[in-house]
């Protein structure tokens, strides 16, 4: 492909994104793997605590009171391993978009298979711990995997590498947060192993969608303005995410404000959205349509702030009045 001036107003493809940002993607991946540290889960997983349960082997059956984990820490890594669970989804979704060769499709696999370790760790040690109920664990894995997955950016290559750029790291302040709130010191480190994979796949995605705003800044501001204003976590599809997700959000595990200044504003930052110049009309209306937007999400991040503040007040002013 001949070289082509980076200018705010060419008109890309995903055909030709994709190939442009080849030689981007294998220097990320060589960083990724250089910086990627290789850890087993089966040793974040007390299988002493294990025993079986009932049904076939006869065992005990399962109980609240038999596990360690916060009613909140258990709410979250439900929701953590049913978001891990949908990974063929996730696989096909980007394999699809992405390809299956060359520095793509390497990258594609390797995230796929690092990715993989997280699901089966969770369910591990949720398992081996008792910190959920097994029988109600896989029917909820039966419904969500049976509705499968679809990206609301599946329609854009920009789009789509701009959401994962903001979900990676949403996913990894999700799992450290839960496991801060698990109220186990090992469900705390291995949540702190995954979050920290997830922390280098945004590395990965952030550092992308960098050298696709230098490409094509028109359309790779609009694709950042789409995804920030319209932004979903991948379970959303889930039975009884917003109860859960409202659940997690006043318990500090994952709300507006930790999502506008843990998530939104780092990347960003990092990305220099704001300061970008020499847009195109396209590409100024979605900085100024993002600015607002931005404005407008910490205003209801403070009055979300307020409203969990009263909530929590009242809860502790009524348990100490059972006491």
């Amino acid at each position: 492909m001949a070289p082509v001036q980076r200018t705010a107003t060419t008109a890309w493809t995903d055909a030709r994104l994709i190939l442009a940002l080849e030689e981007v993607v294998e220097t990320e991946l060589n960083r990724h793997l250089k910086v990627a540290k290789e850890w087993m889960p089966h040793e974040f997983v007390p299988w002493s605590q294990g025993r079986d349960f009932d049904g076939v082997l006869g065992g005990e059956a399962w109980s609240i009171e038999q596990s360690k984990v916060t009613p909140l820490g258990r709410i979250s890594l439900v929701v953590n391993l049913l978001t891990e669970d949908n990974l063929p989804s996730y696989h096909h979704e980007i394999a699809t978009m992405f390809g299956r060769e060359g520095a793509w499709g390497a990258w594609v696999h390797r995230w796929t298979a690092e990715e993989g370790r997280h699901g089966i760790a969770i369910r591990d040690y949720l398992l081996a711990t008792r910190a959920v109920d097994p029988v109600e664990l896989e029917r909820a894995r039966m419904a969500h995997m049976s509705e499968g997955f679809e990206s609301d950016n599946a329609h854009s290559m920009l789009q789509s590498v701009a959401y994962v750029a903001f979900q990676e790291l949403a996913t990894r302040i999700a799992h450290r947060n839960t496991g801060h709130h698990s109220g186990d010191p090992l469900c705390d480190q291995l949540l702190a192993k995954i979050a920290n994979d997830e922390n280098l796949h945004m590395v990965f995605y952030r550092n992308l969608l960098k050298a696709a705003l230098e490409l094509a800044p028109d359309q790779a501001m609009r694709a950042i303005a789409d995804v920030v204003i319209n932004f979903r976590m991948p379970g959303h599809g889930m039975p009884g995410f917003e109860r859960s997700a409202a659940q997690i959000a006043i318990g500090g595990i994952y709300n507006l404000r930790i999502h506008h200044d843990d998530v939104l504003q780092p990347v960003l930052r990092h990305l220099k959205v704001m300061e970008v110049t020499g847009l195109g009309p396209v590409g100024q209306h979605a900085q100024d349509e993002l600015g607002a937007f931005l404005a407008g999400l910490d205003t209801q991040a403070t009055r979300f702030d307020e409203r969990q503040a009263a909530l929590l007040a009242r809860r502790a002013a009524a348990a100490a009045a059972r006491a």
